[in-house]
């Protein structure tokens, strides 16, 4: 037999494209058009419904960056499509073949009651009854990742953006719907696809591409709609038969991963999320056996609050168990920089919101996209009442292959999750041939398991799944050559997967993402908003608690509402840095703005229980020693009898001499707080990456000299257009070197950090991760450490040999890099450097411009020393004046368990509620005690509910976290 399969697939792609795609739609009559634009900001439908509107057309200009139009569509069914299906169809002048990222549209009744979105990929609305009369809410959003990604852009910032039009419409008219077409085309492409990915000698390959011609033989290119029928009873047979029994299991699930902001502001969220609602609930009605699985309470608040026909719908089809919520979080966060309390929140408020509204107690937490995750992440999974966790992102590993797909993933404290790695690699799908035969082809757990995930739907804009995905689900439902396709919720998946499989392997640690490094850097001031204001929150709830023992009112909204928005800018790219100027500028305004509120509820709580004197009183939720006053420099030597530096004439920090164990911490010619500059130009992703070859080139910054202040070496550095100023500092009967460092920053794609030479020979690094650390190996031995050239850390990093140790402390800092050299003199070194700074020019080309401050600290000592001295460069004690000092609320009797939170009870019952976890990584028993009276203790989970009686004494393991809820 002749091998014909080159031109055979030649006339399949040519008729599928020009004549059968083509012809899904009939005769088309125009609509009327007029429009609106809106003066500034987005306003609601019923102020739109009220505008006055100018007569419009197809082939108008519209949509300047980030402005909106609303256009008015009317028409009248023509009377010969009586009995037709008739749709309108739309196209607002889509740019970029992509199904997202650029102009969409929701469309409303004359009632103001929303229907459907329109995307690239999703153009139609219905037509129910003769008159159509709609209205449209276009968004001109920019694309900002361009046909050309990575570009710098001023599309970034609406100040920024410009007046001109991006869009111009093309279609607005009234169509006859050809379902038969319509059949036969998805027919065609689920056969295509299934039929490339055979290998090419395989029978079913030579059977489908066969039946195919045969379809084409039977239709007729100049009546498609006639003859569409005829060519589908041609594919029947080779779309009836069944999978194998072999066949790998997908469950595939709607998703429409909406990042809560990125190339877009906060604002556009809230409409994208709208017009996705609208469409996947539109879209159950239409097939009741379609699921959409949706994270992010945060999303679910913006449409009760903004768009309350949006809601009712979602919360119809929550109870008819179609619109799942999954994810158990307020917003799908970075895992790598929230503090542990604020880590714990995000499950809190989630969980929280999901079972107060719907009465869903979610049980799978859902981070597709997140730039890696935390080793602690497990234990704080299962305390919050949850059992698997799903991610995709380890998929970007530049290096490392990740070994499996479904696994057992133990944390820090030895909590393990069942975790499930979709190996489809892909949390867009459209349930593509190429995309289930890669999810069966990589399945790295074949021998012993047979299922994986599949989220299917357009992200981001796109809409979400569309029906020609549900009929794609259904056709590769049991189809030979395919994984079998079972469209069902997430927690139907995970309990057959763990049912199978319950001894999968375990991976134990955190989940590096050999990727996005950067992330720990970029946008410095975001970083920096998050940090204080997890800490000030602390301090208001811990205060408020004490005013509220003494009679006062504990602001129970003012702190929901602050944490929830301290929450939302945890998510993965607003604390990463990686969106637009846009949404960095607002960010850095209100957490400006929560600052503020968060300084005037502790203000206000500390009133409340200071007293009417005159002494000076100290409130001091670390309840450490109270800092010692600063010495005073003699010719650039710190000396306090314990330490002695020295600074050079020239500016440079030569000696850091411990005094009582005579020991030199630096390495011979060795320059401790050093600052040093790198070329900063990632292959992509401006804002995210930092590859491994910005090492090959590098500025050690000399400084132009050294000034003795009163209590202070002050140094300053000038290079390029930027400066640098470190003032560095030494208090009494400490074994600490403060650095407070100002820097006026004006350099472009350069990396700014600061190098602590160590004459140490560090095994690993430890650095604070939430509610504990985590060990890394110093060393480069294989790839996988290789990888790890730059590394996220909370408050501190140690290093340190048996007897001697070092941490670098920090307020604001995430990104870290350690290395180890071997000396000449058969010495080693070990150098700790934090990354302050960088200027990447996309998304934002004007990252990080301006000035920044930065407080970071040299500390001598073991891991109990750096955990406090973390503490404290985030948590300085409040001096006021009143009439004695008050008393901690709660003790825990070792140094060890640490108290994490104290606040009142969520459900408003008075009982005061502590969050304490052990800090050293050993096991520690601990007396409780408060300074409050109380009835009894019980053990809750991280949402208090009851766990079990708790006594006055708690033996906590390494790194455990555990909630006390005191009845009072």
């Amino acid at each position: 037999m002749h091998d014909e399969r080159a031109l055979l697939e030649e006339r399949l792609n040519r008729t599928l494209k020009e004549r059968i795609r083509p012809a899904v739609y009939g005769e088309t009559a125009p609509l009327e058009l007029a429009v609106w634009t809106v003066p500034d900001e987005p306003v609601p439908v019923a102020e739109a419904l009220a505008a006055h509107y100018e007569p419009a057309r197809v082939g108008d200009d519209w949509g300047a960056p980030w402005s909106t139009s609303w256009f008015r569509l009317t028409g009248t069914v023509p009377e010969a499509w009586r009995g037709e299906q008739v749709e309108v169809v739309l196209d607002l002048g889509f740019t970029h073949p992509g199904p997202g990222f650029q102009s969409e549209g929701l469309a409303y009744t004359a009632d103001g009651v929303p229907i459907k979105g329109i995307e690239p990929r999703n153009t139609h609305l219905p037509v129910e009854g003769s008159e159509v009369r709609y209205y449209l809410e276009a968004a001109g959003n920019p694309t900002i990742l361009d046909f050309h990604p990575f570009l710098p852009t001023a599309l970034g910032d609406k100040d920024t953006a410009g007046t001109e039009p991006l869009y111009k419409i093309r279609k607005a008219e009234l169509a006859v719907f050809r379902p038969q077409v319509w059949h036969l085309m998805l027919d065609i492409e689920v056969l295509q696809g299934l039929m490339e990915e055979l290998p090419e000698h395989d029978p079913r390959r030579h059977k489908v591409l066969h039946a195919l011609d045969r379809a084409m033989d039977a239709l007729d290119l100049n009546a498609v709609a006639e003859t569409a029928a005829d060519a589908r009873d041609r594919l029947a047979g080779v779309l009836s038969m069944p999978a194998t029994a072999s066949a790998h299991k997908v469950s595939a699930i709607g998703h429409a991963h909406i990042d809560s902001a990125w190339l877009w502001p906060l604002r556009e969220t809230v409409r994208k999320c709208a017009r996705t609602f609208s469409n996947v609930t539109r879209l159950m009605d239409e097939y009741p056996d379609f699921y959409f699985a949706c994270s992010q309470a945060q999303q679910y608040a913006w449409m009760k609050e903004h768009h309350p026909h949006v809601w009712d719908r979602v919360r119809e089809k929550v109870r008819s168990g179609q619109f799942v919520p999954v994810g158990g979080m307020w917003v799908e966060s970075d895992t790598n920089m929230p503090g542990g309390e604020a880590m714990a929140r995000q499950l809190v408020h989630g969980k929280r919101f999901f079972l107060d509204n719907f009465g869903v107690e979610t049980e799978e937490v859902w981070l597709p996209d997140s730039f890696g995750y935390s080793a602690a992440l497990p234990q704080l999974i299962k305390l919050s009442g949850s059992r698997w966790f799903l991610t995709q992102k380890l998929s970007w590993n530049q290096v490392n292959r990740f070994p499996h797909h479904t696994f057992w993933w133990e944390g820090i404290d030895g909590t393990r999750i069942f975790t499930h790695f979709p190996p489809v690699d892909t949390y867009n799908s459209s349930l593509s041939g190429e995309e289930l035969a890669r999810a069966s082809r990589q399945f790295a757990e074949h021998a012993k398991a047979s299922r994986s995930l599949v989220p299917f739907g357009y992200g981001d804009g796109g809409g979400g799944p569309t029906r020609e995905m549900m009929e794609t689900a259904h056709r590769v439902a049991d189809l030979e050559g395919s994984p079998t396709v079972t469209v069902e919720p997430p927690r139907d998946f995970f309990q057959a997967a763990q049912d199978e499989y319950p001894d999968a392997p375990v991976w134990a640690g955190e989940l590096y993402l050999e990727k996005h490094r950067a992330t720990y850097t970029t946008q410095a001031k975001t970083k920096q908003g998050n940090r204080r204001c997890e800490h000030l929150l602390r301090e208001a709830e811990h205060w408020s608690t004490a005013a509220a023992l003494h009679g006062a009112e504990y602001p129970y909204d003012d702190l929901d509402r602050l944490w929830k928005t301290v929450l939302l800018h945890q998510f993965h790219d607003i604390l990463p840095g990686s969106s637009i100027a846009w949404v960095h500028r607002e960010a850095e305004a209100t957490y400006a703005r929560v600052a503020a509120e968060l300084e005037q509820l502790t203000t206000r709580a500390i009133d409340a229980v200071k007293g009417d004197g005159s002494a000076e009183v100290v409130f001091d939720v670390f309840g450490g020693d109270a800092p010692r006053p600063f010495v005073a420099p003699v010719d650039g030597v710190l000396d306090n009898g314990r330490l002695r530096v020295t600074v050079g004439g020239d500016g440079v920090i030569t000696s850091v001499l411990d005094l009582e164990e005579q020991r030199e911490v630096l390495p011979p010619r060795g320059c401790a707080g050093l600052p040093q500059l790198h070329k900063d130009n990632p292959n992509q992703w401006d804002a995210w990456d930092i590859d491994p070859f910005y090492r090959n080139w590098r500025s050690d910054l000399a400084p132009t000299g050294r000034v003795d202040a009163a209590d202070a070496v002050v140094v300053r550095t000038e290079f390029g257009d930027s400066a640098l100023t470190q003032t560095i500092r030494l208090r009494e009967g400490s074994k600490q070197v403060d650095f407070d460092t100002e820097v006026d920053w004006q350099e472009r794609e350069k990396l700014l950090k600061i190098a602590f030479p160590l004459d140490l020979r560090a095994e690993v690094s430890t650095a604070e991760t939430q509610f504990g650390h985590l060990h890394r190996p110093v060393h480069t031995n294989t790839s996988w450490e290789a990888a790890k050239f730059e590394i996220c850390a909370h408050r501190f990093l140690h290093v340190g040999e048996p007897g001697y140790g070092v941490a670098v402390v920090n307020d604001s800092t995430y990104g870290h890099e350690v290395t180890r050299t071997t000396r000449e003199d058969g010495g080693t070194t070990t150098t700790v450097r934090l990354s302050l700074l960088r200027a990447p020019r996309f998304p934002d080309p004007e990252t990080d411009q301006g000035h920044h401050r930065f407080r970071y600290a040299l500390v001598l000592g073991g891991l109990p020393e750096g955990v406090d001295a973390g503490y404290r460069i985030n948590l300085p004690p409040r001096t006021v004046q009143g009439s004695a000092a008050p008393q901690p609320l709660v003790r825990t009797g070792n140094p060890a368990v640490r108290v994490e939170a104290v606040k009142l009870a969520d459900d408003r019952s008075g009982d005061v509620v502590v969050r304490l976890y052990e800090a050293h990584g050993g096991r520690a028993r601990a007396s409780i005690s408060t300074s409050f009276a109380h009835r009894d203790v019980q053990e809750t989970d991280l949402l208090e509910r009851p766990l079990g009686a708790a006594g006055a004494e708690v033996v906590l393991r390494p790194f455990q976290v555990i909630t006390l809820r005191f009845t009072r």
